[in-house]
């Protein structure tokens, strides 16, 4: 074996390695995060400038870029998603030279630009697939909070109409849901609670950092009857009646979009057909005719 193909074999066997190290660890379940959790809880009011890792201060940098509504509903911190864009980049950079540099071995030779217009085309594909991926899973999360917002609208107006105050409705409603977003809330309210503010404020910036504003709505209900003593009760009810419907609204939206697109691969294997069919007499027609 020459000395090239050694070098060619080692680069491509430690890429492989580290492709498998990093999905083995993907898959494996991490412990849960406890700093993060606390800092949701009791943030702290200033941080200082000199604790923070030099990758900090990078992520930090590249905010404009970051989708943070999207990754706050997620769970996710920025230092993530930019950890995660920089691991696309390198693999969408690495992996055009990589086949390439294979292809060019076997004696297939290419132009000195094609690797690099490759390698940007590949990273720009697989960075636009981050961001869809993201977007996505921030999308479906919402719909599924608007869900759990729903029904806790509707716990909390049965607490007040069994005569509990504005503040231990909503604490009693956030207990007796489950799921991820119901764990949110509690979280929120508990945290108002340790920083001393109404309740309705804990739900304001819960809903502004989760691009929820239905948690907002709630909010404004709910201090409209802290503060003045409004009966809300008709009010919770038919806010929760509208959230409703704009939740089958868009239900029924999504259901048309996916039902026209069912649609898109029949008329091409219709159009594929038609052709298939006209081909013999296109090909006789254009051949002229035949002279003996």
């Amino acid at each position: 074996m020459t000395p090239a193909w050694l070098a060619l074999v080692t680069v491509v066997g430690a890429g492989f390695g580290l492709g498998l190290f990093l999905t083995v660890h993907e898959l494996l379940p991490a412990s849960p995060a406890l700093g993060p959790a606390l800092a949701r809880l009791q943030p702290q009011p200033g941080e200082v400038p000199g604790r923070r890792t030099a990758w900090q201060r990078l992520t930090s940098r590249a905010h404009p870029i970051v989708p943070a509504t999207d990754l706050r509903l997620l769970g996710r911190t920025p230092e993530e998603f930019v950890t995660s864009l920089a691991v696309v980049t390198l693999i969408g950079l690495a992996l055009p030279s990589t086949l390439l540099g294979l292809l060019a071995l076997i004696g297939r030779g290419f132009g000195p630009g094609v690797p690099v217009i490759a390698a940007l085309i590949c990273a720009a594909f697989l960075v636009a697939l981050l961001y869809r991926d993201v977007a996505s899973k921030a999308a479906e999360a919402r719909r599924e909070c608007r869900r759990a917002v729903c029904l806790f609208i509707d716990l909390a107006a049965l607490q007040r109409a069994a005569g509990r105050g504005t503040e231990e409705s909503l604490r009693r409603a956030a207990s007796k849901g489950s799921g991820w977003v119901f764990t949110r809330i509690r979280q929120a309210l508990l945290r108002a609670e340790l920083e001393v503010t109404p309740p309705w404020t804990g739900l304001h910036r819960l809903g502004a950092d989760m691009g929820v504003p239905e948690l907002g709505d709630l909010g404004d209900i709910m201090q409209s009857a802290g503060v003045s003593g409004a009966q809300v009760y008709r009010t919770l009810r038919a806010r929760a009646a509208s959230l409703r419907g704009q939740i089958r609204a868009d239900e029924l939206a999504r259901a048309e979009l996916r039902t026209s697109q069912l649609e898109i691969p029949g008329a091409l294997l219709l159009i594929v057909l038609m052709l298939l069919a006209l081909y013999p007499f296109l090909a006789r027609l254009l051949a002229g005719p035949q002279v003996n």
